[in-house]
């Protein structure tokens, strides 16, 4: 399974942007947002599911940040509103076969997008 997550890029505080995540297929049911700012651990962001799109979002982007999928285009989306500079990180797209928080529970990583908000 190749992920191909693209999107990224420098906005201003409050601006918004849209990152995506192709899959070679959808061989497991859970597509994952992952994020790591420079010096931090890797975090949870979002998930979706491929069947039925049940989501699930950290705390800190509930609210701001929307994910969602296209099955037969195989893509997943981040919808980023309101980006605050404390959203600056690698933004990472994973697969996995549950909808869970912890990175350990996905087994493909895409290479990772950048996203820089600038205050």
């Amino acid at each position: 399974v190749q992920l191909q997550a693209s999107g990224g890029g420098l906005v201003q505080a409050g601006s918004f942007l849209r990152l995506s995540c192709v899959t070679s297929e959808r061989a497991t049911d859970a597509m994952a947002w992952f994020r790591q700012a420079p010096g931090k651990d890797r975090e949870f962001v979002s998930a979706i599911r491929w069947i039925g799109g049940r989501t699930l979002y950290a705390n800190s982007v509930e609210g701001r940040f929307a994910v969602s999928r296209d099955n037969a285009k195989k893509t997943v989306w981040l919808q980023m509103n309101n980006l605050e500079p404390e959203d600056t990180a690698i933004y990472y797209c994973a697969a996995g076969r549950f909808i869970r928080k912890a990175s350990s529970e996905y087994d493909f990583w895409g290479q990772g997008t950048e996203v820089t908000v600038s205050s």
